[in-house]
């Protein structure tokens, strides 16, 4: 697997544009209060998290939530940040 810096644009003008808006999922235990705690996870690293871009999802038998947020940041480490600190949380088992 490679690691997300090594991974480059086929074409100028295509890949990740900093600083800039993202999207990030987190899924995670549904009984966890994900729609609330991946945004202040997210604040937590220093992010500016757009609340009105706020989505869940829950899985089909009602185990599992996916939440989508949007976000700002200004850096390549920010970036890799969220989805650390996402990770690291013991309710949430892998982001996208």
């Amino acid at each position: 697997m490679k690691d997300l810096g090594e991974i480059k644009p086929q074409q100028d003008g295509q890949g990740f544009q900093f600083p800039g808006e993202f999207e990030i999922t987190a899924m995670g235990n549904a009984n966890a209060d994900l729609k609330a705690h991946v945004p202040k996870i997210l604040e937590g690293v220093g992010l500016h998290v757009l609340h009105e871009t706020v989505r869940h999802k829950h899985s089909r038998e009602g185990n599992f939530l996916s939440v989508t947020v949007s976000f700002r940041c200004e850096s390549r480490e920010q970036y890799d940040a969220a989805h650390a600190a996402l990770r690291a949380d013991p309710d949430i088992r892998f982001t996208l």
